[in-house]
């Protein structure tokens, strides 16, 4: 058996109870945390909490050489990912080379970013088209810069169609973590390059340790949000589409937004 456990988004004790029973009575635990990361908490906490020695496994362990699958043939085998299991393709590409295998999977969820957005944020998760991610910038082979431009046309697209984006920042190992900050400033280079107005006339909304006691939530325009100090990560954007009175009105009260917002 192989259970799929989502940890949620801040902490060793957003595991739900589900999951804790599951991890404890599991003979062996794994664990990747390049997808996602819990910020507030260490592999020695969650190991004291759960009870058990959790093997952390590299990006190359999941998706090129899971061959730890096999003991779950005839062992209880979990298998730890922050947030929600599942929300991850490698996640599903996981779960079905297991199933090829004749093993038997499980799913046990997690508190999802996605649905934790909307409850800090007041934006109804209805209202969301396609999201993005941002990666950091690369070196070209002729030694040039280069900003993937995809996050801006998928944002172009929904606010178009007057949807909400929710904008993934990139988890690099050497780069480090994405800030909200940095995701602006290559948003706004990119409508630079591009001679348009989009970000400068448009609300962000700014989300820093979404799960955890005090996560800073900040809604302003794009070029003034960019200077906000949202502290530590893990960090995430919002750029909103068409506002019902409530997404604004909340954007207003729950997230510092400009009052203007209340107005249109």
């Amino acid at each position: 058996m192989l259970t799929f456990i989502g940890l949620g988004l801040f902490d060793e004790h957003d595991i739900s109870l589900k999951g804790l029973e599951a991890v404890r009575e599991a003979d062996l635990v794994y664990a990747e945390f390049y997808t996602s990361c819990l910020m507030g908490t260490s592999l020695e906490k969650m190991e004291k909490l759960y009870g058990k020695k959790v093997c952390l496994l590299s990006r190359e362990d999941v998706e090129q050489n899971p061959e730890w699958l096999i003991e779950a043939k005839d062992r209880n085998i979990c298998f730890l990912t922050g947030g929600d299991t599942m929300v991850s393709t490698t996640h599903v590409d996981l779960r079905l080379r297991a199933q090829q295998l004749g093993i038997e999977t499980r799913l046990i969820h997690g508190a999802s970013i996605a649905s934790a957005v909307s409850g800090l944020t007041g934006l109804q998760n209805y209202g969301f088209g396609k999201p993005a991610s941002i990666p950091h910038p690369y070196e070209s082979r002729r030694g040039t810069r280069v900003i993937s431009e995809t996050p801006y046309d998928i944002i172009k697209q929904n606010i178009k169609m007057g949807l909400h984006t929710l904008v993934f920042l990139d988890i690099d190992n050497e780069k480090g973590y994405m800030t909200v900050n940095t995701a602006l400033e290559l948003l706004l280079e990119i409508e630079e390059k591009r001679g348009g107005k989009l970000m400068y006339s448009t609300i962000a909304v700014g989300i820093a340790r979404a799960g955890s006691e005090k996560p800073d939530v900040k809604a302003d325009y794009a070029e003034k949000l960019k200077a906000f100090d949202f502290g530590k990560p893990l960090h995430i954007l919002v750029i909103p589409g068409k506002l019902h009175f409530l997404e604004a009105e909340a954007l207003v009260k729950l997230a510092g937004g400009p009052i203007g917002l209340m107005e249109d």
